[in-house]
């Protein structure tokens, strides 16, 4: 192989990477899917298999699968490689740690730190009570490996010992957020006596740990947190994380559902009972980061928590911004008093069926408001308008709008001309973007001329119905930039396989980006019959020639002006001549 870029690239199929993150669906030749990168109603984003390429046609973002791993992670390219060297078995060569990025060595201390705590689980002597403690509560061995939980010793500093025999400075630990820091500015271990849940990226790597309390009583009662997670560092943001997604992804997009539960052990005992499509919010609301990277797997949510209708909880504002982003939620009721893990516990069928008759959650919440109060007095009705409306206010679709406002005026009894009067005081919270315009999210590219658009054009034509260039003539060729006229006299000598190996011309590498754009842009309008070869062709080449014409007739002014001022009679008579014959063939055109 020449490098690792070329191995991985030949190791790794684009379609497996970008599907592994949004869903793709197959159309032609290609796939295809709303764009990840800018909100979007119609499909604009293209992969390509044939040539292992992405793009976007609404916002012009494209590339490789290194491109579409620095987009969508934020990294750089030195991640992105490192990335997707681990998922394609690729070994890197080691960097002297003096040149490593600070994000590389992050990703190293959150390894070796995981490493740490589930050795501790299983050798440890309090580490093997906490794994007696979680085969009690019904968490498999199975479990334990496949999501690396580990624990913390008593000990004020067994972890951060352990990682400076490693070669990690304390600034290091204690800015992975794994040491904290008292008034005198003695250090010490964030986590002890403490079950270790690792929290995991997208590609499954360790960003960030949290930590469930466990030890004695005396101990419990110096007022611990029961659950403890590290703060923000580089690698870890509470507001962009959702616990369990790196496993879950697949079954979402296959499921096109996503469970939402509150802790570690929920996600990890409804997978472990076959319920894979879950992730845990881990007790905070969700956030518009986390709800955006959802969306790219399915727009169905089901929640499987506490739903306070009437309470201005951090849970329900989470769930009434997933609702004003347009996401379709479902609540799978839970006994009362049990969370998720409970009834996986008690019985794992038993938890299959709660999902599957998850209901809609207009539907849980005005059976909530109608059972709490009153309809038949008028204050009641009041509490019921109030409790509902914002919800329904909050309703993107307007026909599914008009029922539940129906539903409401019928079951309180009141007419329905005055729930619409009411509904209009409420303004649903204005959470979705507005669809960027295409000149927007190209901005800071400079405009394209007329020529440039119309060559584009002919390219996208000439790359989709290869048998066009035979009707190009040298002198057509002459009304192109000269640009152009490099790559199709190439095209000229490869007339054959033209379309499909221009990877392999005499081309640099930026003609050869240009015309994988244009491929791509072309195959993806013919599977949507966006694309008449032929008579484009013809359209666009007339439209050439008048351009081709109008620009001499401006460099014969020029000259005409020139031979004005300079007193050149015979010239200006020529000038005159051309430009005079020069506007006669404009006319007829």
């Amino acid at each position: 192989m020449d490098s690792p870029i070329q191995e991985i690239k030949e190791r790794l199929d684009i379609v497996d990477v970008i599907s592994s993150y949004i869903k793709l669906q197959k159309t032609g030749a290609n796939y295809r899917a709303l764009c990840p990168f800018h909100s979007e109603q119609k499909p604009s984003f293209f992969v390509s298999p044939t040539r292992q390429l992405w793009r976007c046609f609404g916002c012009g973002k494209g590339g490789d699968i290194f491109a579409f791993v620095q987009e969508i992670e934020g990294v750089e390219f030195g991640d992105a490689l490192r990335i997707l060297a681990q998922r394609a078995g690729v070994e890197l060569q080691r960097q002297d740690p003096q040149t490593q990025s600070q994000r590389k060595r992050f990703y190293e201390i959150c390894e070796v730190a995981a490493k740490f705590y589930e050795k501790q689980l299983q050798e440890g002597k309090n580490g093997r009570k906490a794994k007696e403690y979680l085969l009690k509560r019904g968490i498999t061995e199975e479990s334990i490996k496949k999501w690396r939980i580990g624990f913390a010793p008593n000990l004020w500093n067994s972890l951060s010992q352990f990682l400076k025999e490693k070669g990690f400075s304390v600034g290091e630990i204690k800015r992975a957020g794994l040491l904290l820091e008292n008034k005198e500015g003695k250090v010490y271990d964030r986590f002890r006596s403490r079950i270790i849940f690792p929290i995991f990226d997208l590609n499954s790597q360790v960003i960030g740990f949290g930590g469930r309390f466990f030890g004695s009583k005396k101990e419990e009662e110096k007022n611990l947190a029961k659950y403890l997670n590290i703060p923000n560092t580089l690698l870890y943001n509470k507001s962009k994380v959702l616990y369990g997604l790196d496993k879950a992804k697949v079954p979402i997009r296959k499921k096109d559902s996503c469970i939402l539960v509150e802790g570690y052990t929920d996600v990890i005992l409804s997978h472990q009972a076959g319920v894979e499509n879950v992730v845990a919010t881990s007790g905070t609301a969700l956030t518009t980061p986390q709800l955006t990277i959802l969306k790219r797997y399915s727009n169905n949510l089901i929640t499987a928590f506490d739903m306070d209708i009437a309470g201005d909880s951090a849970t329900t504002r989470g769930i009434n911004l997933a609702q004003a982003q347009g996401f379709d939620i479902k609540v799978a009721v839970l006994p009362e008093g049990n969370d998720p893990a409970d009834v996986v516990v008690e019985d794992e069928k038993k938890w299959i069926q709660i999902v599957e008759q998850a209901r809609s959650i207009l539907a849980f919440y005005f059976e909530k408001a109608f059972s709490k109060y009153d309809k038949e007095e008028i204050e009641d009705k009041k509490k019921i308008a109030a409790m509902l409306l914002p919800v329904i206010a909050r309703i993107q679709n307007k026909i599914e709008q008009s029922h539940w406002t129906k539903e409401l005026a019928f079951s309180s009894g009141v007419a329905e001309d005055k729930v619409e009067e009411e509904l209009k005081k409420y303004t649903a919270l204005d959470t979705k973007a507005e669809e960027p315009q295409e000149e927007e999210l190209n901005k800071g590219q400079a405009p394209k001329t007329r020529q440039q658009v119309i060559e584009e054009r002919i390219f996208v034509i000439l790359l989709n119905f290869p048998k066009i260039l035979e009707e190009l003539t040298e002198a057509e060729m002459q009304f192109f930039s000269e640009k152009s006229k490099a790559i199709l006299k190439e095209f000229k000598k490869h007339k054959e396989n033209f379309a499909s190996q221009y990877s392999n011309f005499s081309l640099t590498e930026n003609q050869k980006q240009f015309l994988d754009k244009l491929a791509l842009k072309g195959e993806a309008e013919k599977t949507t019959g966006e694309i008449d070869g032929p008579k484009e062709f013809s359209v666009c080449l007339k439209e050439l020639s008048l351009l081709s014409k109008r620009l001499q007739l401006r460099n014969l002014a020029e000259k005409i002006k020139k031979a004005e001022h300079g007193g050149d009679t015979e010239a200006l008579q020529e000038l005159s001549r051309q430009f005079n014959e020069l506007t006669k063939t404009l006319l007829k055109q």
